[in-house]
């Protein structure tokens, strides 16, 4: 097989690798879920040499040490570690009073979601009914998970508070000198600069990253929609109907629509990004060549006018081509009145061939970014390179396929990478040049053109779909973290990182 691909010819070889890549996605796949059983063997024993110090510290641990199981920051405070001892007991007791007056009201309704939404009473004052208001399903849901993350958040503290005094305690029988004040502030400035530095991030992580993921997966178990929306109705757990509907498998006559739908946007989803990518990324190479080719004038002019379509806001360029390719837009118009056409051309309103003017327009939105990162790139490659392809007698299309595209893909695997998954939540350029339009009606809440992102953006905003809509955003989510570990780790930007060093 080896000389078979050395006969082949640059375009040939291209197209075999690329058929090649698509094959081995099964395989790494496969060997991706593989790993799975192996990581969480890993985090298992993680866990366990956690409880494995726990136990050494009841253990061995003397009276002040044990203290601290029920007293954070006590075994700290009595070996004269008062700063860090201080901030245990200040954090044990805060924690106490959040569960005492708020967590626990919600975290106990957590399993009904509550029980009466609001009841009718008469106001004498107004002479005529009103509502007064009780549960919230919503708010129900949302404290509850934040108190569960505050629980998590304390344990993680309490362990840290008893794993120090069980460190101090070794170090006191040691006769070794405990640290001070100073020099655990000195500390956070030095050698664990990095947890002062990223404490505040972290924490903005969690709060808004980690923790809505965690509400949207929640709310996928539940039957949340427009006819159960607090305040006025509670919503309820329903287990795995909402996957169930998604997947076809529900009872009701929209669940093989609904899946069918689901099975057509992900197919698009996927050819869109594979293409919105490639495309880009390839003609923006060839347009940065092209400028960047020896004896081109005006090189400064090209590169201006490419950087000031960048300058555009792209709402206002998406906005301007979905008017000028409508059916009574100003294209359309010119052509029927030369007479070369006597129907408008439906580019937006015709299934396929809006789809064809999404990938065009995204073409031409998109090929200046490309053009920016290949010309950085492109003036880095060594010109000796060149020079001995050339004197070996090389054409300028195989020093291409040979330096320049090697070179490129090494470098810019990783920027590929980030926007094959940014085109597959890519909202913009669907919503404002389309809106997700045509409609069909054998897709529910979808049209021709939707990506899935457009499409939960409707299932919530239009029909307030919550639950669905979680279940869809799950799936965009798992979708989008496999495709990025896998094709990332498969690089050969990660698995040669020094080739080109």
């Amino acid at each position: 097989m080896d000389l078979e691909y050395l006969k082949m010819s640059p375009p040939e070889k291209f197209w075999f690798n690329f058929k090649g890549f698509f094959k081995r996605l099964p395989t790494a796949f496969a060997a991706f879920f593989k790993a799975i059983p192996k990581k969480l063997y890993k985090l298992w024993l993680a866990f366990a040499g956690i409880f494995i110090n726990i136990g050494k510290a009841a253990r061995d641990g003397d009276w002040k040490t044990r203290s601290s199981f029920g007293v954070m920051g006590f075994g700290l405070i009595a070996r004269k570690q008062y700063l860090r001892g201080i901030l245990y007991l200040v954090f044990e007791v805060l924690f106490i009073l959040y569960m005492a007056l708020f967590g626990w009201k919600y975290l106990s309704k957590m399993g009904s979601l509550g029980e009466i939404a609001r009841v009718e009473v008469w106001d004498d004052a107004l002479g005529s009914y009103t509502y007064k208001y009780y549960d919230n399903s919503l708010l129900i849901l949302l404290y509850s998970l934040l108190t569960l993350f505050i629980m998590a958040g304390f344990i993680y503290v309490w362990y840290q508070n008893v794993k120090g005094s069980f460190l101090m305690q070794q170090l006191s029988e040691a006769k070794l000198k405990l640290p001070t004040v100073k020099d655990e502030l000195r500390s956070y400035a030095n050698e664990n600069y990095h947890k002062s530095l990223l404490s505040v991030p972290l924490l903005g992580l969690i709060v808004f990253t980690i923790l809505p993921i965690f509400f949207m997966i929640f709310i996928a178990f539940t039957n949340f929609d427009k006819v159960h929306y607090p305040p006025k109705e509670l919503f309820q757990w329903v287990g795995m109907d909402n996957f169930v509907n998604v997947l076809g498998g529900g009872v009701s006559a929209n669940s093989k629509v609904f899946a069918y739908t689901f099975g057509e946007v992900l197919l698009w989803t996927i050819v869109w990004a594979i293409f919105a990518t490639f495309t880009n990324y390839i003609l923006g190479m060839i347009v940065a060549i092209l400028i960047n080719k020896k004896g081109v004038r005006g090189k400064k002019i090209f590169r201006t006018i490419l950087v000031m379509t960048i300058a555009v806001p792209q709402f206002v360029s998406l906005m301007f081509m979905s008017q000028l390719l409508d059916d009574k837009g100003l294209f359309n118009n010119i052509l029927i009145n030369l007479g070369w056409i006597s129907n408008p051309i439906p580019f937006l309103t015709n299934g396929t061939m809006a789809r064809i003017t999404i990938i065009v327009v995204n073409i031409w939105i998109g090929i200046p970014y490309s053009m920016l990162i290949c010309t950085g790139i492109l003036m880095n490659i060594p010109e000796d390179l060149y020079e001995s392809a050339r004197i070996d007698g090389a054409s300028p299309v195989r020093a291409y396929m040979k330096i320049t595209l090697p070179y490129m893909l090494h470098i810019t695997t990783p920027y590929l990478i980030t926007q094959f998954i940014g085109n597959l939540n890519n909202f913009n350029v669907i919503f404002l040049l389309t809106g997700g339009t045509p409609s069909t009606m054998d897709m529910l809440y979808a049209g021709k053109t939707d990506l899935l992102i457009t499409w939960l953006y409707k299932l919530t905003v239009s029909e307030s779909q919550y639950g669905l809509a979680s279940v869809i955003g799950i799936f965009t989510f798992v979708i989008v973290a496999v495709l990025s570990l896998i094709l990332y780790n498969r690089s050969k930007s990660v698995k040669n990182e020094e080739d080109f060093m």
